[in-house]
C-alpha cells in the first residue's frame, strides 16, 4: 500500500493536532509535518516534498494564497487542498486559479476531508458543493462584466486538452471529479477568453496558437 504523505499548515496548533489525530487513523495516510506559518510551510514543503498539503488561508505572516502560489510555482507536483473557515468568493476563486486542487470549509466532515485527500492524490480535484456554487456565481458575474483574465488557467488548459481529445463534458467531469455543470461553465469561460463560439473553433485556435499539445 502506497502512503499518501501530508503536510498540515495552520496557525492554530490545536487544529493541526486535531487533523493529525484524525488522519492518523487511516492506514493509507501519513502526516509528515506541521507548519504554523507561511514561511515554515514553504520551507517544509521544499524539504519534505509531501504529496498533499492541507493549507489554511489565514496565516500570520504570508497569506495562504501567497504560500499556495509559491509552492505551486516551484513544486507543481505537490497538490494543495485549502482547508479554512474563510468563505469569501474572491479568496476561493484566487486560490483555485493559483493551483488549489481542492477546497473544503473547516466544518466539513472527516469523511469529506478524507475523500478530498484521496481524490486529489489520484489526480482529480474536489470542491465542496457550497463552495462550488459561490465560485460559479462569482465567475458568472465576471463573465457578465467582461472582467475575465486573458490567460487560461491550469484547469482550463486541461479541459481544453480533453476537449481536443474528443471527450464529452460528462467524461471530462468524471475524470476531473467535477460536476458536468461545472465543466460546461469552464468551457463557456474558455470560449469567452479565446473569442470563439464552439468546441471546434476553440480546439482549432488552441492548436494553431500552441496553447495545448496533443
Amino acid at each position: 500500500m502506497t502512503l499518501i504523505r501530508i503536510l498540515l499548515v495552520d496557525d492554530h496548533r490545536i487544529v493541526r493536532e486535531g487533523l493529525a489525530s484524525m488522519l492518523g487513523t487511516q492506514p493509507d495516510l501519513h502526516v509528515v509535518g506541521e507548519a504554523g506559518t507561511g514561511a515554515e510551510a514553504i520551507s517544509l514543503a521544499v524539504r519534505l516534498q509531501p504529496d498533499i498539503i492541507l493549507l489554511d488561508l489565514e496565516m500570520p505572516d504570508l497569506d495562504g494564497v501567497s504560500v499556495l502560489e509559491r509552492i505551486h510555482g516551484e513544486h507543481p507536483h505537490i497538490r494543495v487542498i485549502i482547508l479554512t473557515a474563510y468563505g469569501s468568493d474572491e479568496r476561493i476563486l484566487d486560490a483555485v486559479r493559483k493551483g488549489a486542487k481542492g477546497y473544503l470549509l473547516k466544518d466539513a466532515s472527516l469523511d469529506e476531508v478524507l475523500r478530498a485527500v484521496r481524490v486529489v492524490e489520484a489526480g482529480g480535484s474536489l470542491l465542496e458543493p457550497a463552495v462550488t456554487e459561490r465560485l460559479l456565481g462569482s465567475m458568472e458575474r465576471m463573465l457578465r462584466s467582461g472582467k475575465l483574465p486573458e490567460t487560461l488557467s491550469t484547469r482550463e488548459h486541461l479541459i481544453l486538452t480533453r476537449m481536443a481529445q474528443g471527450l464529452s463534458n460528462k467524461a471530462i467531469g468524471e475524470e476531473l471529479h467535477l460536476a458536468e455543470r461545472t465543466i460546461k461553465f469552464h468551457i463557456t469561460i474558455i470560449f469567452q477568453k479565446l473569442g470563439v463560439t464552439n468546441r471546434a473553433e476553440a480546439v482549432a485556435r488552441a492548436l494553431r496558437e500552441r496553447l495545448i499539445a496533443l
